[in-house]
């Protein structure tokens, strides 16, 4: 079983309810208030004044990139400054064609539909969206064998917005019926920081000094981790606290969730010193390292590396991954001159 990740950007928080509506207050409505990603706003902002003035529906939109930063609430924001209805589904839940014609139909003119982890889409029900982008129009199969006939249906005119963390994965044929293309960057520290500041407000939370860039280098420039973390830190403030978010309970709280201050929680440490303890540093394979984390090998792929590598502490090589030294100083180990690891006894 997965362990649950605090920082882990992939995974939604397991909350209920009265939590799930605190997570869609805290998502910006509209441009203004959307932080960072400004040359994909720029880019959107256009679009989508271009085509209200000539009433047409907008292009469809492809958003990709790691997960955490903000294509579920970038395709929302499209929608609303567009004017039209919404609706969300995911890649995995449109097991059939027909589940698709379903939804389509269902559409109205210049309605946005979005479907996140569209790379995860049945092969069967790409082949029905292809003619939906292009043509908006889908052929359904009536019957088999012999008697079977095709059906073409009409359906309004839609826009799709699709939303990956892995493009190669999308079939080519799709992916070129995307109008516009946008890849998300992790973002700065200062916007980070702007953010925390924000949903703070929104929470009713008092931030002071140097909380909210302390936040920031936590939460591995992902908005997602840095909402995540601000509410851990404010029940941490309220029930040892006053309320009040300082840098004193910010440090506390984020102590006793074992999060470092690059952002690193107790997961990635393990996978580093594995690789360090076991293979000497490395260079070792992606299966050698699923097998010593008990995991897939797409989830050290998709969620332990992309930061691990950001952060300089981990390189790919032709033989495999390897610790890089900016690692083994992060964690107060060194080599011998026999390049075996060993813990600096301080």
């Amino acid at each position: 079983m997965a362990i649950e990740r605090i920082v882990d950007p992939a995974q939604e928080d397991n909350q209920g309810e009265e939590e799930q509506k605190i997570e869609n207050v805290l998502r910006p409505k509209d441009f203004k208030n959307y932080i960072g990603q400004e040359r994909i706003k720029k880019n959107l902002e256009l679009a989508i004044e271009a085509s209200k003035k000539r009433d047409e529906p907008l292009d469809h939109v492809l958003l990709y990139g790691p997960p955490g930063l903000g294509k579920t609430t970038l395709a929302s924001i499209i929608a609303n400054e567009m004017g039209a209805q919404i609706r969300v589904t995911s890649g995995p839940a449109i097991d059939r064609a027909a589940d698709l014609a379903s939804i389509l139909t269902n559409l109205g003119d210049g309605d946005v539909l979005f479907i996140d982890e569209i790379h995860r889409l049945n092969r069967s029900v790409e082949e029905v969206l292809y003619s939906a982008m292009e043509d908006y129009a889908i052929d359904i199969m009536l019957g088999k064998g012999p008697s079977a006939r095709s059906l073409r249906l009409d359906v309004p005119k839609f826009t799709l917005i699709g939303a990956t963390t892995r493009t190669g994965a999308l079939a080519a044929p799709l992916r070129d019926r995307f109008g516009m293309l946008h890849r998300l960057e992790f973002y700065s520290p200062e916007e980070i920081a702007r953010i925390v500041e924000r949903s703070s407000k929104i929470l009713g939370s008092d931030v002071k000094g140097d909380a909210a860039k302390m936040l920031s280098t936590r939460s591995r420039l992902t908005p997602r981790i840095a909402n995540r973390l601000l509410k851990r830190v404010r029940d941490y403030a309220d029930v040892n606290g006053d309320g009040i978010i300082d840098t004193n309970t910010t440090n506390k709280a984020l102590e006793m969730l074992e999060i470092d201050e690059i952002g690193l929680d107790p997961a990635d440490r393990m996978l580093l010193k594995s690789i360090i303890e076991n293979h000497s540093g490395g260079p070792v394979g992606l299966n050698t390292i699923a097998a010593l984390l008990g995991d897939e090998v797409s989830t050290v792929e998709d969620f332990y590396e992309p930061y691990l590598m950001q952060v300089g502490f981990i390189e790919r090589t032709p033989r495999g991954r390897k610790i890089t030294p900016k690692a083994y100083s992060h964690l107060k180990i060194k080599v011998d001159n026999r390049d075996t690891p060993q813990e600096k006894l301080l």
